[in-house]
């Protein structure tokens, strides 16, 4: 009879929907040469990354929408609340990433610490977070691109514009811009730093330009009240109200102290894609050093622009007199400096390419993980013998991606990757607890300070922004999951390599 004692966290020493995958294991399945991405990547490379897919359309779009409608000049506040949300997460994400620097991000914290099954509901959740948050951006950029020909003269016909009002229509650019964007991921990860650190810096150019010019046209009556006395409102009703309204049957309002909160949950949305950092951490040279650095560095870059933009654009025009599909050009339109109101909306338009690839980057290694790891067909975790790239993963879901932006109208569809980033942070933030205590011996190269109280914060702050969100939206985010575990329990449990034992038997190669 053996006498071999099960490695403690490991699909040996647990069984079932619950089985975890030991860090030595994750990180000794990145060594399988058809299986190993290369590693090209720096810290000022992942930090690029990071301000890359956080400085878009958040930026551009957010900080005039939510000043009207919710918080007025009082919206800073609101990213400040944000960004500690974020950072909290940030922490959680740094220790993990330096433990466990395998592709996969939450997904693979996940099998580490929980087990099987909530490994998969996170990397299901990941998937559709990354692939609608990557649609609502090329939209988006569709947009920006067809303004800036119209001023030129040039016009799509309206069918090539997308849907509109429930008519049938292709967004023809939304949908290059994807299949481009992957060809670049496909041919590796340098050429992607490359390009992003290009349309970064162009993009960071353009918010510093914001911020330093528009300095000088804030008049200080803009900011007064700071805080605008709370105002009632004309509420969704029924699955349309936030949670939270339903749960505790209070009235919802705009502005006031709870304005703030209620902009913080919307804002929310353009911090999010820091955490993809960590996806890349398998293909980063020192992971160890590089990716808490990536991670923290960006948040903090990202953070400071957001409230100095935010603070210069109600400055620059009453908030109540805000535009809201493109407040900072209006803003300057309106103070008579058109010049620099183009040069805006053409920085929003280069520096969303960034978003949108990044946000393809990081789907595609979650997905590439869950594959290597069976639950998902091995078929696309083999990279490409030249470029080390997962490949058949990546134009797998770019052709998606692709499909979803051009032929889809996902407006109300933003949230839900909301509620899946949350969801992630909520997850991370448990699992740093669990695996401190589980495997005290593992050497972590950052540790998040004060366990269990800062992911304990991590997991009330996020919990509360998901409170905020509307009710119709945690329905879609419950559908979704139902249908990933369902998924799950037809082939995930079957396939896993994990619960196939130690000698897990290898499927050939296509």
């Amino acid at each position: 009879m053996s006498t071999e004692q099960p490695v403690r966290g490991s699909g040996r020493g647990r069984s079932g929907m619950f089985r975890t995958k030991t860090v030595e294991q994750s990180i000794q399945d990145t060594e399988e040469p058809e299986h190993a991405l290369r590693k090209d990547l720096s810290s000022l490379d992942l930090t690029v990354f990071g301000v890359g897919v956080v400085i878009g359309t958040g930026i551009f779009v957010l900080t005039g929408k939510v000043a009207k409608q919710n918080a007025g000049p009082s919206v800073a506040l609101a990213f400040v609340l944000a960004g500690i949300v974020c950072g909290l997460a940030a922490l959680c994400y740094a220790e993990f990433a330096s433990t466990v620097p395998v592709a996969g991000s939450a997904y693979t914290f996940s099998y580490a610490s929980l087990g099987e099954l909530p490994a998969w509901i996170i990397g299901w959740d990941l998937i559709l977070e990354l692939a609608l948050g990557c649609a609502v951006v090329a939209v988006g950029w569709s947009g920006y691109i067809r303004s800036l020909m119209d001023n030129a003269g040039w016009h799509l016909p309206g069918p090539l514009t997308g849907p509109h009002h429930g008519d049938f229509g292709f967004d023809l650019l939304a949908c290059l811009l994807v299949l481009v964007l992957t060809g670049i991921l496909v041919a590796g990860m340098k050429l992607s730093s490359r390009v992003t650190a290009v349309v970064v810096g162009i993009k960071v150019t353009v918010v510093l330009i914001v911020i330093i010019v528009g300095a000088f046209f804030i008049t200080g009556a803009n900011y007064e009240p700071f805080v605008p006395p709370t105002q009632s409102a004309e509420g969704a009703g029924g699955v349309a109200a936030p949670l939270i309204q339903l749960i505790f049957g209070f009235t919802p309002s705009h502005f006031g102290v709870m304005g703030i909160f209620t902009a913080a949950a919307v804002v929310f949305f353009a911090f999010i894609g820091f955490d993809i950092v960590a996806t890349a951490a398998e293909e980063t040279r020192n992971p160890q050093r590089d990716v808490p650095r990536g991670i923290l560095g960006s948040l903090a870059i990202c953070t400071v622009l957001y409230v100095a933009v935010s603070i210069v654009v109600t400055g620059m025009q009453k908030y109540t007199e805000l535009s809201t599909d493109a407040p900072l050009a209006d803003a300057f339109k309106a103070s008579g400096h058109p010049f620099w109101a183009g040069l805006i909306s053409f920085g929003a338009a280069v520096g969303l390419t960034s978003v949108c690839m990044i946000l393809l980057l990081g789907q595609s290694r979650v997905f590439f993980a869950m594959s290597r790891d069976g639950l998902l067909p091995r078929f696309f975790s083999t990279v490409h013998p030249r470029f080390g790239t997962p490949y058949r993963s990546t134009i797998l879901l770019g052709l998606v991606v692709a499909v979803v932006a051009g032929f889809t109208s996902i407006d109300v569809l933003a949230e839900l990757v909301n509620i899946g980033t949350l969801f992630a942070f909520v997850v991370v933030a448990i699992g740093v607890v669990l695996l401190r205590r589980a495997r005290p011996d593992l050497p972590r190269a950052f540790r998040t300070p004060f366990v269990p109280t800062v992911p304990v914060l991590s997991v009330l702050a996020s919990l509360w922004l998901m409170l905020n969100l509307p009710a119709e939206t945690w329905l879609r985010f419950a559908a979704w999951m139902v249908l990933g575990v369902v998924v799950y329990f037809l082939y995930g449990r079957r396939s896993s390599r994990v619960g196939a034992g130690p000698h897990r038997p290898e499927p050939p190669t296509v």
